[in-house]
């Protein structure tokens, strides 16, 4: 067992564990008020993307869709589907989020 004591403390992005096959990564993110990811621009990656909002809420875009969601939704944004999100309140959104490559 391996155990990451810092897993929702720092601001931004942080890579927790990954598989030796690098097939699946697990990590945190907080994104800061008035935040957007990406700054410019949108994302999308190979893998498959699982969220769930542990504190805060956070609006975007992915796949042409505008959302919204807030404290213990889960979310999935299939692999290749362009995406980006942005807090727009006045507290720090916290996220658990899981990369699965299936291929």
């Amino acid at each position: 067992m391996k155990i990451k004591e810092d897993g929702l403390k720092k601001l931004g992005l942080t890579t927790l564990f990954t598989n030796k096959e690098k097939t699946v990564k697990f990590g945190t993110a907080i994104i800061a008020p008035g935040e957007r990811v990406p700054v410019v621009g949108v994302s999308s990656h190979f893998e498959h993307e699982y969220s769930v909002i542990v504190k805060g809420k956070i609006a975007g875009e992915s796949g042409g869709e505008a959302f919204e969601v807030g404290e213990s939704a889960a979310t999935f944004i299939p692999a290749g589907e362009e995406h980006w999100a942005i807090n727009n309140s006045d507290a720090p959104c916290e996220i658990v989020w899981l990369l699965v490559n299936e291929q």
